[in-house]
C-alpha cells in the first residue's frame, strides 16, 4: 500500500469526537470527503464529515461519537493510500518531485534534494542546496524524471 501524508491531527473539538487537522495538502478536495479512508496513526477510519475552520480541516469519523474514543492518537500523522487520488497524468504530488533531474534549457543543473513549504502559497525546490521558486517550474515530466524550469541568471 503506497500511503502518504496529507495531514496532522492536533486538537480535538468538543466532546463527540471531531477532531482538527493542519494540513497543506495539495488535493484536499480529494481527501477530506464523507466516505473517505484514512490512516491515523495505524488505525483505519472512514470520514464522516468534513468542513473547514480557521487554518483547520474538521472532521468526524465512522464510529467515533466520544472523544475519549480519538484523543488517544492527537499528535499522530493522517494517511491516505495515493491510488485514492485518481491523479490525472499531468497531476502529481511534491513528493513525486524529489530526485528528479532539474533542467534549463536542456541542460541538467541538479537533482531535487527536498521541497520546502513556506506557506500555504509558497514552496521551493532544494537543487544543489540552492532555493528555486515553484513558479519557475515549466514543466513536469514524470515518465522522464525531469522537471524544466526558467532560466534566471545567477540562480544556479
Amino acid at each position: 500500500m503506497d500511503n502518504i501524508k496529507i495531514g496532522k491531527y492536533v486538537k480535538t473539538h468538543g466532546i463527540k469526537g471531531e477532531i482538527k487537522i493542519r494540513s497543506d495538502f495539495k488535493y484536499k478536495d480529494r481527501v477530506f470527503k464523507k466516505g473517505m479512508k484514512i490512516l491515523i496513526g495505524n488505525q483505519k477510519f472512514i470520514i464522516n464529515s468534513y468542513r473547514q475552520h480557521q487554518e483547520f480541516d474538521m472532521i468526524t469519523l465512522h464510529g467515533i461519537t466520544n472523544i475519549n474514543e480519538i484523543l488517544p492518537l492527537k499528535g499522530s500523522y493522517i494517511y491516505i493510500n495515493k491510488n485514492a487520488l485518481n491523479l490525472q497524468k499531468d497531476e502529481y504530488l511534491d513528493t513525486d518531485l524529489l530526485n528528479l533531474e532539474v533542467v534549463v534549457k536542456d541542460k541538467i543543473v541538479g537533482k531535487v534534494e527536498e521541497i520546502i513549504n513556506i506557506n500555504k502559497d509558497k514552496k521551493l525546490l532544494v537543487v544543489n542546496s540552492k532555493y528555486i521558486p515553484f513558479e519557475l517550474i515549466k514543466k513536469v515530466d514524470l515518465e522522464n524524471q525531469k522537471i524544466e524550469i526558467e532560466e534566471v541568471v545567477g540562480l544556479l
